[in-house]
């Protein structure tokens, strides 16, 4: 079963309600007991790069997190700060991020209007399956004003532009990201997210 992770933090019942319309079943995170019949997962994130870190190490579902994600490999999705939250740190802030992706979280320049609020195009990068059966450029909403920056561009699953190219999806192994907010994104979000429950 898919399972969103509810830390405090995201929009879990939006996440809910587009597996409800794509009849997936999904469930909720809040125990580290939670875990034990995922088979995927969804880290959701809104707002500021330390305060998410500081609600999910507060939280008691870090230890567990970690282990059915590095250990048992369940695949993840992290979207928006989620997505944020898969690399080792940030400018937005001083707390490490989760370090499962070797990346950084670098602030759009200062002349740039932000945050990058809005519909974006998405063009991947290869064959992610993320992007099965979309358009070779597909568009979502974006809100945002820091991105990441992988080390390896293998790792890069789509690019966007705002004022610059970035990386707006991640795909390293069982762990995803996304920059944008499928749950927002009306039929290619929708698409993206049963990709996802596909893998």
């Amino acid at each position: 079963m898919i399972k969103i992770v509810d830390y405090g933090l995201g929009n879990v019942s939006a996440f809910h309600n587009v597996f409800k319309r794509l009849n997936i079943e999904a469930g909720t995170v809040r125990t580290p007991d939670d875990f034990r019949d995922a088979t995927k997962l969804i880290l959701p994130g809104v707002g500021a790069f330390d305060r998410a870190m500081d609600l999910l190490e507060r939280s008691s579902l870090r230890p567990a997190l970690d282990e059915v994600v590095l250990e048992r490999k369940v695949p993840l999705l992290g979207v928006c700060v989620g997505m944020q939250m898969l690399a080792r740190s940030s400018d937005e802030g001083h707390a490490p991020g989760l370090g499962w992706i070797g990346a950084e979280v670098k602030a759009f320049a200062g002349d740039m209007v932000v945050p990058h609020m809005g519909w974006n195009d998405a063009q991947p990068v290869g064959e992610s399956p993320l992007f099965k059966e979309l358009a070779p450029v597909a568009r979502f909403y974006f809100l945002h004003s820091y991105y990441v920056v992988c080390d390896d561009r293998r790792d890069v699953a789509a690019m966007a532009r705002y004022g610059v190219d970035f990386g707006c999806a991640v795909s390293v192994g069982n762990i995803h990201g996304v920059q944008f907010h499928p749950e927002k994104s009306h039929h290619a979000g929708a698409r993206l997210l049963k990709n996802f429950a596909n893998l």
